[in-house]
């Protein structure tokens, strides 16, 4: 039921509980709002279903404002996305992490976990920033892992202005949500992975294959994108 629910998610990504239970309903799945939100939790769809109250649990202090609306992006590492997604495999599932450099839609880095737990989010965003530097904003959902104390505190510290989408705007961070689309529909779910390590190779093979294929919307590669506005940044300071 998990894998049809993350099938249905990826082309309607603003789906709401009780649209989602009907929908279930229609495949004889006998659901109700109550576990719906605890699936979509287990699957860290907190941007497509946000937590309740969260001044009531102490983070309302971390919620940042969305930076990018109306932002000329003209560069590599002015805005960084990252996002967690849901991966079926033939038995069981593993969340995938990335970061994306959004001027060139270039994937910086990338992790595969069995927990949505910030240390990760926060190692692989260290993996992008000792290969690439820092970038001046990066944008996240209201997810757990983004409004922790590990990676506010980690950002804030690197000087990087955090941004983050509207209350259940799953759109405001569509770059990274239309990578989660491609990988899933032309590849992971073709050919479901048996273990975590067959699932790494393929997420590995696949990011190579995306940042050196051509973007229709940036009309070239990622990876060629990237370097050459770096090299070129890189000259005139």
């Amino acid at each position: 039921m998990m894998r049809l629910m993350d099938k249905h998610l990826i082309d309607h990504p603003t789906e709401g509980v009780l649209s989602m239970v009907a929908f279930l309903r229609d495949y004889n799945f006998h659901v109700n709002p109550k576990r719906i939100r605890r699936l979509f939790g287990l699957m860290g769809y907190q941007a497509i279903y946000p937590r309740k109250n969260l001044s009531k649990l102490g983070m309302a202090e971390f919620i940042k404002p969305y930076l990018l609306r109306g932002l000329k992006i003209t560069r590599p590492n002015q805005v960084w996305c990252t996002d967690i997604t849901y991966i079926p495999m033939r038995r069981g599932f593993l969340y995938l992490t990335a970061i994306m450099d959004v001027y060139s839609r270039k994937i910086l880095a990338w992790g595969i976990s069995n927990t949505l737990e910030a240390a990760w989010c926060v190692r692989v965003l260290e993996e992008a920033i000792d290969r690439y530097g820092c970038p001046e904003i990066i944008n996240s959902d209201q997810g757990s892992q983004y409004t922790s104390h590990a990676w506010t505190s980690f950002l804030e510290k690197k000087d990087i202005k955090i941004s983050m989408d509207g209350k259940g705007r799953a759109t405001d961070n569509a770059w990274i949500e239309r990578f989660w689309r491609t990988i899933k529909k032309n590849y992971l779910y073709l050919n479901p992975a048996e273990t975590g390590t067959e699932l790494y190779q393929q997420v590995e093979h696949y990011i190579t294959y995306y940042n050196n294929r051509f973007h229709q919307g940036i009309k070239t590669k990622p990876n060629v994108l990237y370097d050459q506005q770096a090299r070129t940044l890189a000259l005139a300071s």
